[in-house]
C-alpha cells in the first residue's frame, strides 16, 4: 500500500489537487482519509466552547486515530472512519466504511506535523498558494459550508487561521518531497506528483 500525504495551508487548494490525482490515475484503487475526519470529539464541552476551538493547531487533532488506522489499512484489514461536522463541532454518531487499497491519500493541514504519521508516508506533497488567495477560499467556503458569517470568518482567521498556520503548517513545508506552488490550477506540479504516484504503483 502506497502513503500519499497532501498538505497545505487553509484554502490553499489541497482538495481541488487530491480530486485531480484520482481522475488521473482514474480513481482505480485509491481512497482518501481527510485530516478532518478525525478531530477529537469534545462532547464533554458546551456549544459555544466547541465553536472556540482552534482547528488549526495540531491539539484539536486525534492523531492515534489516524495512524492505527494507517497501520490497519496496510495489514489489509478495513476501517471505520469517523465523521466531523464543522456546526456541531461533533463526529457523528455513524462511521464510513474503507477497504484497503493500494493507495492511501492522507490530506489535510497538519498531516506532515505529526511525526508518526509523516514517517509512514512513501510520498509528501505541499499545496502552496498566495496568502489572500487562500483567505478568499476560507471566506467563501464558511459561508456556503460551515454555516458562518463573514465577520465571524476573517476575524477567526486573524485570531486563529493565520497565526497558527506561521506557527505550525507553514513549517512543515520542509518535509515536503514535492511542492505544488498556485494549488490546483498547476497541472505540471500535479503531473509530476501523478508520475511518482505510478512509477511507485509500477505503471
Amino acid at each position: 500500500m502506497l502513503i500519499v500525504g497532501i498538505a497545505g495551508g487553509t484554502g490553499s487548494g489541497k482538495t481541488t489537487v487530491v480530486r485531480k490525482i484520482k481522475d488521473a490515475l482514474n480513481s482505480r484503487n485509491v481512497i482518501v482519509l481527510p485530516q478532518d475526519a478525525y478531530y477529537k470529539d469534545n462532547r464533554h464541552l458546551s456549544l459555544e466552547e466547541r465553536q472556540r476551538i482552534n482547528f488549526d493547531h495540531p491539539d484539536s487533532l486525534e492523531f492515534e486515530l489516524l495512524v492505527d488506522h494507517l497501520q490497519a489499512l496496510s495489514r489489509g484489514e478495513s476501517v471505520k472512519m469517523p465523521q466531523y461536522s464543522y456546526i456541531t463541532c461533533l463526529r457523528s454518531e455513524e462511521t464510513i466504511h474503507i477497504e484497503p487499497a493500494g493507495v492511501v491519500i492522507v490530506e489535510g493541514i497538519l498531516i506532515l506535523a505529526d511525526k508518526s504519521i509523516r514517517d509512514m508516508m512513501h510520498i509528501k506533497a505541499y499545496v502552496d498558494a498566495d496568502p489572500d488567495d487562500r483567505l478568499i477560499r476560507v471566506i467563501q467556503r464558511d459561508i456556503a459550508e460551515r454555516d458562518r458569517d463573514i465577520e465571524h470568518v476573517i476575524e477567526r482567521y486573524y485570531d486563529t487561521v493565520k497565526p497558527s498556520h506561521m506557527q505550525f503548517i507553514e513549517p512543515t513545508k520542509r518535509y515536503a518531497d514535492i511542492i505544488i506552488p498556485r494549488g490546483g490550477e498547476n497541472e505540471v506540479a500535479i503531473g509530476m506528483l501523478v508520475s511518482t504516484i505510478e512509477r511507485y504503483l509500477g505503471d
